[in-house]
């Protein structure tokens, strides 16, 4: 039996594998596997696909997957589900039939798709895109990618076609003898294919083509008394299931329908359907999934088939007198809210021939109920909903005794310690803390390993909240590695930390905390470094967004983004959002030529700060060297209320910051970091901490052996790196700190 581990899927962070079926592994991963580099995998979540593996980068933790988002939808799992990797055999293929757009299937020709495709790996069922496979040695698509440009024109790195049918059957990857073609005979049972070098042929199948998933075995449900923080929602659940299962008459003589509609939200990964099916264990009654994102990518009358099979089997626990669920989860991913695909009026009619079943549910799950579509929340088929929320300090101690209390780990680990060092982790997120820390168990102690305290702390280094995948990297740093700036972070924590450390106090005082900062000072002075030292210091989730990163050039995307990204940091809680640049994000409103994108940005951000829906634990932190700039609406009590100058950095503060900057870095007996920073008048704290890095490498230019850094170095560095400070900028940001 080939070797296969179970790891955590996370969505590459790099350019160059998007879209293009590559995964990357950890090297130990990569022997463990017995794999080589562009090895073929077998691919396992809710369906299963292949890809090519690679060695991903050395800091990658052991448990992790990097998988990109074609590949991660063709598996039909989310960021943060669990996948099992495998070695896999490959064949060469003889024929692969494809799908898609109009506009790829009437452009291209067979021969260019197969260019297109020469080296990925394929099975049916899979969408693929056009970017080449050029990751590997000794491929160049130099010439496909000039083909594909002038036939369909820029837009072809957006395209994605469907893999329906390959032969032989299974896991096959293109090469020169190949034949490609655009499965256009359907009804008829043909296909036109273009072998390369020659003409046109004619290739028989069956036909239509209708692919059915690898079927997926539903986890064992969890006891109800397992659910840590949805007990209520439990309760509330089971309560429902008694109502529609065993008493309707009781509901029809009420007045109420006996049919039953749920849509359960909440975080992805925080147990929504586990939820479902321990319910429904505990009140006898059968479970029939559909996982909607695996039903998404297939074509509509196959969907369709997979949808009214489901509702097939149900009947048939209906007319057998057994309770049943149709649990659909990611409804979102069947049913969007916006462009909903023809299938949706489809969908829709066969959701409500289920519930309309005696004895039977519709539970439906979603991460972004408001992604979906409104006709499904509708009275006649979901007109309830049931919420979980994010797992407190409380909570998630709970959960970590009950995830690891059937494994070897060490007495002295402590569950409340650990859980307020994980905020905003849901149920999801603490099984891949536990792997990760098994596995480092495992590397630390072959024999008889132990969970320890240091392998739970140390996996919390590698695994991160699932909801925030643009968070800001503490790196460990603290306030205390932040050099001077006393009365600085003084404010900064009176205003950021103790509202979300002491609510208590707020609430006993009857005032409200601030819902944001606003830090300005000159270019260089340390303002995200603080951030960052903040965060570290509270153990704070903190969501990072570079000043026009939310803009977007078609209407209602850039309100949509900002929406979306308080409602991640609502469900991280607690948690701060940074504005970087805000003068950028944010600037007064009816003064900008961008078509009134900046002004929509700045109502959303009004919007969402002083609204009303509350804002609770989180905090809006913007930073901006041109606080004039900035909306003076943002700057109001309620919004950004605090306003903290973050001067230059005076002599005894640029001593401090070159003391923490050099704290790793060996100085001759002769430097005198207090005097050498009394000379550096008009450097910024970037400015410091680049006149040491200079100096060290002054010491490698002198000897690539050298141990020390001397005066002479630091006076060497002090030439080369000049000051940044601008004395207007300065002169300005002071009177802005003093009107």
């Amino acid at each position: 039996m080939a070797p296969q581990i179970t790891l955590t899927v996370r969505l590459t962070p790099s350019a160059l594998d998007t879209r293009r079926g590559v995964v990357r592994l950890h090297p130990e991963v990569f022997d463990a596997l017995d794999l080589r580099q562009w090895d073929a995998v077998q691919l396992t979540g809710a369906r299963v696909s292949a890809a090519l593996a690679a060695v991903g980068d050395p800091g990658l933790a052991p448990g992790v997957v990097l998988v990109d988002d074609v590949t991660m939808s063709n598996t039909g799992i989310t960021e943060g589900s669990e996948l099992v990797v495998a070695p896999v055999e490959v064949a060469r293929a003889r024929t692969v039939t494809l799908a898609g757009s109009r506009l790829a299937s009437t452009s291209l020709v067979p021969e260019t798709i197969r260019l297109a495709l020469v080296g990925k790996v394929l099975t049916t069922g899979d969408a693929v895109s056009l970017l080449p496979q050029d990751l590997s040695p000794g491929t160049d698509a130099g010439e496909v990618r000039g083909k594909l440009s002038r036939a369909i024109g820029s837009t072809w790195t957006n395209e994605l076609v469907t893999v329906t049918a390959v032969e032989p059957a299974g896991v096959v990857t293109v090469h020169s003898s190949t034949v490609v073609g655009w499965r256009d005979g359907a009804r008829t049972g043909e296909r036109s294919a273009v072998p390369v070098g020659g003409a046109p042929v004619t290739v028989s199948e069956p036909a239509p083509v209708d692919y059915q998933p690898a079927p997926v075995e539903a986890p064992e449900p969890l006891p109800v008394a397992d659910l840590v923080g949805s007990q209520e929602q439990a309760r509330t659940l089971g309560e429902w299931f008694e109502l529609a299962f065993t008493r309707p008459e009781l509901l029809e003589r009420l007045g109420a329908s006996p049919r039953l509609g749920v849509l359960v939200t909440g975080p992805e990964g925080i147990g929504k359907a586990s939820l479902v099916r321990a319910v429904a264990k505990a009140s006898d009654a059968a479970v029939v999934e559909v996982v909607a994102p695996t039903i998404a990518v297939l074509e509509a009358n196959a969907a369709a088939a997979r949808l009214r099979a489901a509702v097939g089997e149900l009947k048939q626990h209906s007319d057998a007198g057994r309770a049943a669920v149709l649990l659909v989860d990611d409804l979102d991913a069947l049913l969007p809210a916006t462009s909903p695909p023809p299938l949706a009026t489809v969908v829709l009619d066969i959701l409500r021939s289920a519930v309309s079943l005696p004895k039977t549910a519709l539970v439906a799950t979603s991460a972004h109920p408001e992604a979906v579509d409104p006709r499904a929340r509708g009275v006649e088929l979901i007109d309830r909903e049931l919420a979980i929320a994010l797992p407190d300090a409380k909570v998630r101690a709970e959960l970590l005794r009950v995830l690891l209390r059937d494994l070897p780990v060490e007495s002295a680990v402590d569950y409340a310690a650990l859980s307020e060092r994980t905020p905003g982790f849901v149920a999801a997120d603490l099984v891949a803390l536990r792997r990760e820390a098994a596995i480092r168990a495992a590397l630390r102690d072959r024999a008889e390993p132990q969970i320890s305290t240091d392998d739970l702390t140390g996996a919390l280094q590698t695994v991160r909240p699932s909801s925030l995948s643009s968070s800001l990297r503490t790196g460990g740093m603290t306030l205390d590695d932040v050099g001077d700036m006393v009365e600085t972070k003084q404010a900064l924590t009176e205003t950021i930390l103790w509202p979300l450390r002491y609510p208590d106090s707020f609430a006993r005082l009857g005032v409200a905390p601030p819902r944001g900062v606003l830090l300005y000072g000159p270019p260089g002075g340390g303002k995200t470094f603080l951030l960052r030292a903040l965060a570290g210091t509270g153990q704070l989730n903190v969501l990072s967004v570079k000043g026009a990163e939310l803009m977007d050039k078609w209407v209602g995307e850039s309100e949509r983004a900002v929406r979306d990204l308080f409602r991640r940091a609502a469900e991280a809680a607690p948690a701060l959002i940074f504005l970087d640049e805000i003068d950028a994000l944010a600037p007064r409103r009816g003064q900008s030529s961008d078509s009134g994108v900046s002004d929509r940005i700045v109502a959303a951000l009004l919007t969402e700060l002083d609204g009303v829906e509350p804002l609770r634990d989180v905090v809006v932190v913007g930073a901006t060297n041109r606080p004039e700039l900035v909306d003076p609406a943002l700057l109001r009590p309620g919004r950004l209320e605090r306003l903290i100058y973050v001067p230059p950095p005076d002599a005894d503060a640029r001593a401090a910051i070159l003391a923490a900057t050099a704290k790793n870095t060996p100085l001759a007996e002769d430097v005198d970091l207090v005097a050498f920073g009394s000379e550096l008048e008009g450097y910024s704290a970037a400015d410091c901490a680049a006149v040491i890095r200079e100096a060290a490498l002054t010491a490698m230019r002198e000897s690539l052996e050298a141990t020390v850094v001397s005066r002479e170095h630091l006076e060497a560095a002090k030439g080369a790196v000049r000051p940044s400070l601008d004395p207007a900028q300065l002169a300005a940001l002071e009177a802005y700190a003093n009107r």
